[in-house]
Formats: C-alpha cells, sequence, structure tokens
C-alpha cells in the first residue's frame, strides 16, 4: 500500500460509491477492529441519512472514485439522446442487468439505464419494478450531475428531464 494511492480522497471532497451514489467524505478516522488498526473513510450519504466507513486501502479496490469529469457527463447527457435500446429478454433478467449497470457507479451506465426506462406520457405505463429502476437510475444521475457542477439537483434534474424530452420531441 502506497501513500499515494491512500491520499486520493480528502475530507470534505465528493466521491461516489458504486452501491450508494454519491457522498461526501466528512472525516479521515482511525479504528481498531479485531485488533487491527485500520484507517477509514467517513463518508455521509445525507440524502439517504447514513454513513459509511471505507477502509483507505480498499477504497479504490471497492470502486470509490471521484465525481465524473465534465467529458464524462456531456457524454452520459448524450447517451441519454439517443434511441432506448431495450432487449426482448424476460424482464426478470433486464432488470438484474439494470440493477448492476446502477451499482456499477458507471455515469455511463447509469444514463443507459435512465434512457431505456424513460417513458414519455403517450407511452404505456412502467410497472412498479421498472419505475422504481428508472427513479433509482434517475436520482444518481441527477445527484453526481449535480455535485460536479456545484450546482443543486432541482437545477440538475431539469436539465436531464429536458434532455429527455428533447429526444421524444
Amino acid at each position: 500500500m502506497t501513500k499515494a494511492k491512500k491520499l486520493e480522497f480528502r475530507p470534505n471532497e465528493y466521491v461516489v460509491y458504486p452501491a450508494h451514489g454519491v457522498g461526501r467524505i466528512i472525516s479521515i478516522e482511525e479504528q481498531e477492529v479485531a485488533g487491527l488498526k485500520l484507517e477509514l473513510f467517513v463518508i455521509s450519504f445525507e440524502k439517504d441519512k447514513m454513513t459509511l466507513r471505507v477502509p483507505t486501502h480498499k477504497a479504490t479496490e471497492v470502486g470509490m472514485r471521484s465525481l465524473s469529469s465534465p467529458d464524462v457527463i456531456t457524454k452520459a447527457m448524450s447517451t441519454l439522446k439517443g434511441k432506448a435500446k431495450v432487449k426482448r429478454a424476460m424482464w426478470s433478467r433486464r432488470a438484474q442487468e439494470y440493477e448492476q449497470k446502477i451499482n456499477s457507479g458507471d455515469l455511463i451506465s447509469i444514463a443507459e439505464v435512465v434512457r431505456d426506462l424513460h417513458r414519455t406520457d403517450d407511452q404505456r405505463e412502467q410497472s412498479y419494478s421498472e419505475r422504481q429502476l428508472y427513479e433509482a437510475a434517475l436520482e444518481r444521475l441527477t445527484r453526481e450531475v449535480a455535485a460536479a457542477r456545484g450546482g443543486d439537483e432541482i437545477a440538475a434534474a431539469k436539465q436531464v428531464d429536458d434532455v429527455l424530452t428533447s429526444r421524444a420531441a
């Protein structure tokens, strides 16, 4: 373990944890677990009212990353403009794939899920599980866009919605 790898993330910095989305590192603390001293990132997910502790040496291994660059956000927005690619597989298989994409933490994959599950008013209604996956993906996408641009989530949600509605027109 090199020191450089540990210091990749700093307190008060926003990070993306794959299974939970965007959180803010509150502090770096040491704890003793099973007789071993561990250095931990303490990450707060304010919207979910959750605090997560991640060992500093495992952070990149578990997929924790910095917020996406403006280039990646632009690419995610252009992904939203694309045509929905809905496979003809069984819903349970597709739902599993969507869940994996959402939990991958990859912004482009999350944008693909939002694009594929987005429904306009004139399209058939979504099932409960489709709507749950869509809302989870949309929330992850808007939170990261908002955090990366230093803006608020409402503006980011409007921007994403504008892109989705312009695609339908």
